[in-house]
């Protein structure tokens, strides 16, 4: 967002800190096998950019000890990337810096650094969708204004439609306060989890010491995406012991978006629903 300029900054920083037409920022990735920190300037959407990568490790907690070690431009027009021609293991320490944390907001979302050079920089976090929405259902506000903003993100970039995928998913926020009975909103999908498995669908709630809701059933994909479920077997299930319930419920389910962390959908009575997977149900 900002940074001073000192006219002693290396090659690198002149690079990086000297273009105001561009869009500067950075890649931080520390708890890897291999932590990095790469500095990126975005020439335009259809231009491409540059982007150069340092080694790094930390050093009592905040401060940040670089090594610049490789760099390539990407073009839109060119199929493979272009190196940048600077012989990093020829300049020595001039490869080299550091940069430290002088502050981080409470929000982790706002962040000034002071590197070797002398340099200020000032850099605001991209929140990722997913982020906003997730902290909109936390507090309990705005959250279908989010989900209609994520939706709106997602398609600008998506390239295929949602595919039902397999796992256990928890539901952790649905667009209707549960005004039915304990029964009616676990066989409606309001409450607990649900299992996607080789076609079938099963519906799980631990709502009881020691008594859980169980109802499965089976889905049709019946449109480009919306699948017709049906739940017909039901059951409460106390240790070894299971207790048929005589219940059936027809859905109809519109997969408004889904990847393999977050799913939204909607279904019974129109309701939006937001699931979390929990795991990949390869287990």
């Amino acid at each position: 967002m900002f940074t001073t300029r000192p006219g002693t900054t290396s090659p690198f920083q002149r690079t990086f800190v000297g273009v105001d037409l561009f869009s500067v920022f950075q890649e931080v990735y520390l708890r890897t096998n291999d932590p990095r920190v790469s500095n990126i300037v975005k020439f335009s959407d259809w231009i491409g950019e540059l982007k150069v990568e340092a080694a790094v490790s930390i050093k009592d907690g905040k401060r940040i000890l670089f090594r610049f070690d490789r760099a390539a431009f990407s073009f839109k027009f060119l199929p493979f990337k272009v190196p940048y021609p600077v012989p990093f293991r020829l300049l020595g320490d001039e490869a080299k810096g550091w940069l430290d944390t002088t502050y981080l907001s409470h929000s982790g979302n706002l962040r000034i650094s002071r590197g070797n050079k002398a340099t200020t920089f000032v850099l605001q976090k991209k929140t990722d969708p997913r982020q906003t929405l997730l902290a909109a259902i936390s507090t309990g506000t705005v959250v279908t204004e989010a989900i209609d903003e994520f939706l709106s993100l997602r398609k600008s970039v998506a390239k295929d439609e949602p595919v039902l995928l397999e796992g256990e998913w928890q539901m952790i926020w649905s667009s209707q306060v549960e005004t039915d009975s304990w029964l009616e909103n676990a066989g409606n999908g309001l409450m607990g989890s649900q299992i996607v498995k080789n076609g079938q669908m099963k519906f799980l709630v631990n709502n009881l010491p020691g008594i859980s809701f169980s109802m499965i059933g089976n889905f049709v994909k019946s449109g480009t995406k919306t699948y017709d479920v049906t739940m017909d077997d039901a059951a409460l299930i106390g240790g070894p012991f299971g207790y048929p319930l005589e219940m059936e419920t027809k859905i109809n389910m519109e997969l408004l978006y889904n990847d393999d962390k977050i799913r939204i959908s909607r279904g019974y009575n129109n309701i939006l629903f937001v699931h979390l997977r929990t795991s990949d149900g390869s287990k």
